[in-house]
């Protein structure tokens, strides 16, 4: 006796077999036949102030929210506040740049948006180490060439 398999028939036959051999955790039938959603608070943040926008830097480093009284919050996803920056009073939506390397302001007072870069100064210790020139100097620049 020889059996003649149709391939399309083995593909949509191995097709289903793997659909029904995943779990549907997250699309779990409820007795109406709607799907269940899991929908769990992980956490909250109290803010000082009322947000009107917010917006996550691409990389995921920033929250950024946007108050009522023309504050920029600047918060790390542990829900630490880094940063508060005040903005014009015009200052109703915010948004991240396509890498996440600027904040965009839209301001309806002055029918303008803006762009700021955001960096975060960093105090190094280098005490005890190796310098050239004037310990004492305002500014040390630190250069890390011997990587291995």
């Amino acid at each position: 006796m020889k059996f003649y398999l149709n391939k399309r028939l083995v593909v949509a036959g191995l097709a289903v077999g793997a659909l029904l051999s995943t779990p549907l955790t997250a699309m779990a039938a409820s007795p109406s036949g709607k799907p269940e959603l899991l929908f769990d608070k992980t956490g909250q943040w109290q803010l000082p102030y009322s947000p009107v926008d917010m917006v996550q830097s691409v990389d995921g480093k920033y929250i950024y929210i946007l108050t009522d009284n023309n504050k920029l919050l600047i918060y790390e996803p542990n829900g630490n506040l880094k940063a508060s920056v005040d903005v014009d009073p015009g200052v109703v939506a915010i948004d991240t740049d396509a890498r996440g390397e600027n904040v965009l302001l839209v301001d309806k007072d002055n029918k303008s948006f803006s762009v700021y870069s955001v960096d975060f100064v960093s105090d190094v210790d280098v005490s005890g180490a190796p310098f050239k020139g004037n310990a004492d100097a305002p500014v040390t620049v630190a250069v890390f060439s011997d990587f291995e």
